[in-house]
């Protein structure tokens, strides 16, 4: 994973501006030598902005901003005068990008929609100047405001790819292969376990110019949930699909077990995932010959519709399809 460009993890600390302080300036002039107040009001300390840009699928250029300072405001002038606000920095971020709080862990907001701006770390207003402060009582107050300091803190941001279909599997069920077969995608290919190291996109084109979007998970294994294989790292991207499509090799030997097995590790991760839609696809069928296929079909799991398929033959994948889009919009 050294060479990857895939990062979905980082944490930065933020320090956003503090606010100008108020000005105490009298007014003195040739013909005025006892003027009133007219010291203006301190400048905003610049903000710490997350944009969520569409054309981001990584994290990777804030990997080593670790970080990131606003400028300060400036102080209010004479003349009533209102400092320079600070200048905000723009953190530009993929869709799908959950923002926490590294101390308690708390999930502060998530960047969903494409172009939106959230505030991380709110700049520090300005102070008064003397000039608000006069009255009837006092009318050349000589104090003003300082400008309140700017926020800090250390900030976790998490990537949960958004996609319309996740695929859910063992390592080496057939998920690359059917991704590439189905999409444009080009995910590493391999006949062993783990080839996928980190998920990939690809979009599947659908019957009348209709498609949606797929994602490959790395493959998970029997303890995941606990930590054990590579899975853990990525079942946090599985909560942003619509629809779990559940790939089990048809060389396996009891396909409902498998299922089970699979639909317990998202169980123990977040049981609010077994609330998706899922879909069933047993996959390496050109392996299997005429009477493993009768075997599989009445072993299949009750309660999932399942497609028997061949990503090499391209047996069953149009009917899988069709039973993805229907999930998607039943």
């Amino acid at each position: 994973m050294a060479d990857s460009n895939f990062i979905d993890y980082v944490r930065i600390h933020c320090v956003s501006g503090h606010g100008g302080a108020g000005s105490t300036h009298l007014h003195r002039a040739k013909y005025v030598p006892k003027g009133g107040p007219d010291g203006g009001n301190g400048g905003r300390g610049g903000h710490i902005i997350l944009k969520a840009n569409p054309q981001f699928w990584t994290l990777i250029h804030l990997k080593y901003r670790k970080n990131v300072i606003a400028s300060d405001g400036e102080p209010g002038g004479a003349a009533l005068r209102t400092g320079k606000n600070g200048e905000d920095i723009r953190l530009e971020v993929p869709v799908g990008t959950v923002v926490k709080d590294m101390e308690s862990g708390d999930v502060l907001f998530e960047m969903i929609e494409p172009g939106e701006e959230k505030i991380l770390c709110r700049g520090g207003r300005g102070g008064l100047g003397n000039d608000n402060f006069k009255s009837a009582t006092n009318q050349t107050p000589r104090f003003a405001q300082p400008g309140e300091e700017g926020q800090e803190g250390w900030f976790i941001l998490e990537l949960k790819l958004l996609a319309d279909v996740g695929l859910v599997g063992f390592p080496n069920a057939g998920k690359s292969t059917l991704l590439a077969t189905i999409t444009s995608a080009k995910p590493k290919i391999a006949n062993y376990a783990f080839t996928t190291l980190e998920p990939n996109l690809g979009i599947v084109r659908h019957r009348d110019d209709t498609s949606f979007v797929m994602a490959d998970i790395p493959g998970i294994i029997e303890g995941a949930h606990d930590g054990k294989g590579l899975g853990i790292r990525f079942l946090r991207h599985i909560e942003r699909n619509s629809v779990l499509l559940f790939m089990v090799s048809a060389e396996e030997e009891d396909i409902s077990r498998s299922y089970e097995v699979l639909l317990n590790e998202l169980k123990e991760y977040n049981p609010q995932l077994l609330d998706k839609e899922r879909v069933l696809a047993v996959t390496k069928c050109d392996l299997a010959d005429e009477e493993r296929i009768k075997e599989i079909r009445k072993t299949l799991p009750k309660g999932i519709p399942a497609q028997l398929i061949s990503s090499v033959s391209g047996k069953g994948l149009q009917e899988l399809k069709d039973l993805l889009w229907k999930a998607l919009n039943g």
